[in-house]
């Protein structure tokens, strides 16, 4: 079982390459089988559930070329069947937006219900809301979605509330439907934009992508592209609040800083310095860190995965904060873990109220989700002593080597894979 040891108790510094964006590559793979032209995508993050996402596409027939670890080409005229079901693609959420994808190109699909990590309810009722006001049939039988279409029809969908994923997806399926196709109440992430993009970049016809309503005209077929993935706004984030947390300095580069915006503005509330370039922000940790208030909220509000790293941050200032979650119910679950560091924090609800600490302590912790693991990593790095966190996993799933960037900012950290090799690591590094 692989794990992080990592001495923590020095600042990090220096600058470190922010990857593409893990939610936006997962759709644009998805919907790069909706032509039957060569599709080349580069800036594709090394991460576990995107080596899963090209596996399915790989299983159903499409043609999928690495051209290196980072480019993939990818053909879907070579598509023999439209089930997507192995035990791989059940792990990762996005499994879903194959659904979208062969849906709109062929009229039907049957792909497995999507897992991923532990953090609440993710219903996908209203991706299936869309997919029925678009004329398809939709069923739930052995674990598999299955939607089927004589013809999809343009049509108004009106999202009950803000959904990343369901906007996504159903943008898809408009994209080659019959007639208009308009979506309120859509979400506006920067990967809602991006995927928009790369399907306007095969001849699709969407217009509104980054607002609340999208317009979409069908078109009956798509053709190749070449497209390059938008930077992770929450693989940057993350390094911006480890700056934080460690009181460190530490340059994010290759990133867009204005879809870092809400991050930056918390950064500046809480006492550190941001510096914005043109493709880079700096962030300067301040030896006082101060308290603030913090809710989770769809894009451009404070994002709901970098909520945990916020916590850790807060955990380590001065006075109350409370940080409200608004999206996901079971997102708190990595308090229990910093709580064992020395860190003041109480759950309530969806609320959770954070007594700031001079310093915290190593601790031997679990990482429960993918955001979470990457949060107790950022509070090992900040405390006083040796960690070992276990089930990092999670943590590979979207961050492309993680402790190497950190390595290379000066962080203490060792990856092993037996108590061993964790023996070793502690000797090492201790």
């Amino acid at each position: 079982m692989d794990q992080y040891v990592i001495k923590g108790g020095s600042p990090l510094v220096g600058e470190v390459a922010i990857g593409g964006a893990k939610n936006a590559a997962l759709a644009i793979l998805a919907a790069a089988v909706m032509t039957d032209e060569t599709v080349t995508i580069d800036n594709l993050p090394n991460v576990r559930d995107i080596n899963v996402m090209l596996q399915a596409i790989e299983n159903i027939g499409a043609t999928v070329e690495r051209v290196d670890i980072h480019t993939v080409k990818i053909n879907g005229s070579t598509i023999h069947d439209t089930s997507v079901d192995n035990e791989y693609i059940r792990k990762i959420r996005a499994s879903y937006y194959l659904l979208g994808a062969l849906l709109g190109k062929y009229k039907d699909a049957e792909v497995a219900l999507p897992g991923g990590c532990d953090i609440g309810s993710r219903p996908i009722d209203l991706h299936l809301k869309g997919f029925r006001a678009m004329g398809a049939e939709v069923d739930i039988r052995r674990g598999l979605v299955a939607a089927k279409a004589e013809h999809l029809c343009g049509t108004h969908i009106y999202m009950d509330k803000v959904s990343v994923g369901a906007t996504i997806n159903i943008m898809m399926a408009a994209a080659m439907a019959e007639g208009k196709t308009t979506i309120e109440n859509a979400a506006k992430e920067p990967h809602v934009v991006d995927v928009a993009n790369f399907l306007n970049a095969m001849g699709a016809n969407i217009k509104g992508a980054g607002t609340d309503v999208i317009r979409i005209k069908g078109v009956s077929r798509l053709h190749g592209t070449t497209y390059s993935i938008i930077p992770d706004q929450i693989e940057a984030g993350t390094f911006m609040f480890a700056a934080a947390a460690t009181k460190g300095d530490i340059t994010v580069r290759d990133v867009i800083p204005k879809h870092l915006e809400s991050l930056s503005a918390k950064l500046l509330e809480i006492g550190c310095q941001v510096i914005e370039g043109d493709d880079s922000v700096r962030v300067i940790g301040s030896k006082e860190l101060k308290s603030t208030n913090v809710k989770t909220l769809p894009y451009p509000g404070f994002p709901t995965d970098m909520q945990p790293q916020m916590a850790v941050v807060l955990a380590l200032a001065h006075g109350t904060s409370m940080v409200t979650e608004s999206i996901f119910e079971n997102r708190f679950k990595y308090v229990d873990e910093l709580n064992r560091m020395g860190c003041h924090i109480k759950v309530e609800g969806n609320t959770a109220y954070i007594e700031g600490v001079d310093k915290i302590t190593g601790a031997q912790m679990s990482a429960p989700d993918l955001r979470a693991g990457a949060a107790l990593v950022i509070a090992a790095l900040s405390a006083d002593g040796i960690s070992e966190i276990e089930d990092i996993e999670y943590i590979q799933r979207g961050y492309e080597d993680f402790e190497g960037k950190l390595r290379g900012l000066g962080a203490m950290i060792e990856r092993v894979d037996s108590e061993r090799e964790a023996l070793k690591a502690r000797l090492k590094i201790g």
